[in-house]
């Protein structure tokens, strides 16, 4: 599958915004958004034109696929399924993508990037219903139970990244036990708590063209 494997921190520069894409990393005054706060290139700090209609959605649309770690075929698979879905668009677009497994481990603290999420689905540690689950796009239910296998409760990433999650807070649609390296889907992703600066419909727009 294809993947994005440039530098992470040109992503974030690139949209003017953190995506949190580096872990801790993010929130310290190494973040390349503290030093460097414009585009990368040799042209980023030039004065920057305004955007036509088409290019802030454009952007938008690129901000939400990096932040998730999305290529674009995947992004407009999402999109096509959140528009046959009942409800809103935009909030299915954006509920589909939250109840992926990856950002689920990040979420809950197993993981300090979604990057770092997949890494560790794809090696095996992580168990969906007690039941071993290799795959960073899988999508969770309500009900779901999302584990550590025993045998890798002992690797240092789990284990620190469990330590550091009260710094970003778990939303409430997951509760967590971290003594048992367990966590629950208790209900659907909530808009209201993604704190990111996301405008879906502008991404809604976009495809709808």
């Amino acid at each position: 599958m294809a993947r994005y494997t440039g530098a992470s921190c040109r992503q974030c520069r690139r949209e003017r915004l953190k995506l949190f894409l580096k872990g801790d990393r993010c929130y310290t005054d190494k973040c390349a958004i503290e030093r460097r706060a414009f585009p990368p290139g040799q042209h980023g700090q030039a004065r920057m034109r305004k955007f036509s209609d088409y290019a802030v959605q454009l952007r938008e649309k690129q901000k939400v696929r990096r932040m998730y770690g999305i290529m674009e075929g995947q992004f407009l698979r999402y999109y096509k399924e959140a528009d046959r879905l009942k409800g809103v668009t935009g909030e299915n677009l954006l509920g589909l993508l939250e109840k992926r497994l990856d950002n689920v481990a990040y979420r809950i603290g197993f993981a300090n990037s979604r990057c770092q999420a997949r890494q560790i689905i794809k090696h095996d540690h992580i168990l969906v219903n007690g039941k071993r689950v290799n795959v960073p796009s899988f999508n969770v239910s309500v009900g779901d139970v999302i584990s550590v296998r025993e045998k890798s409760r002992k690797v240092e990433v789990i284990s620190d990244s469990l330590e550091a999650v009260a710094r970003r807070g778990v939303p409430s649609w997951l509760e967590v036990d971290g003594a048992s390296f367990l966590a629950k889907v208790k209900s659907e992703p909530e808009r209201q708590e993604l704190t990111m600066p996301i405008q879906e419909q502008l991404i809604v727009e976009l495809y709808s063209k």
